[in-house]
């Protein structure tokens, strides 16, 4: 199992940028090419975005720890916050018309398309809640973009 390496900031939209670039520094460095590196920097903010609305409800409650490393062939991003329990597994996919870019705009249902995005960008996600609060793992195959 490669090494940990974390960082801990206070949940903020404006700490956002500083998290995706920690994970994307360590994807880079463990390998990853510039199409899963894309694929880890959307899904790290999609993820942050959902702690921040969700676990939290709001800017400022408390702090995201992520960290990452590798291990086999692996590259794993973990994310633990305080917040309100949330299980993205209990949310479905998007209707196909949800993603249809023929929609009209004012049809569109905003919100709800961000663990579908990284469900679609990561290779696995896996999610647990106990009494320390919400983790959330996301794994890249290292190779795959």
């Amino acid at each position: 199992m490669g090494e940990k390496h974390i960082l801990t900031v206070r949940g903020r939209y404006t700490n956002i940028r500083d998290i995706c670039d920690f994970i994307v520094d360590g994807a880079q460095t463990s390998g990853l090419d510039e199409g899963a590196l894309f694929h880890v920097e959307l899904a790290c903010d999609e993820a942050c975005t959902n702690i921040i609305e969700h676990a939290y409800e709001g800017e400022d409650l408390g702090d995201i720890e992520v960290s990452w490393r590798v291990a086999k062939d692996q590259f794993i991003i973990t994310f633990r916050d305080h917040g309100r329990s949330f299980d993205p597994t209990n949310v479905p996919p998007p209707a196909m018309s949800d993603l249809s870019v023929e929609a009209e705009p004012e049809t569109l249902k905003v919100g709800g398309l961000g663990i579908h995005f990284m469900r679609t960008l990561m290779d696995d996600i896996q999610y647990t809640f106990d009494r320390q609060g919400n983790t959330l793992t996301m794994i890249k195959q290292m190779g795959d973009a």
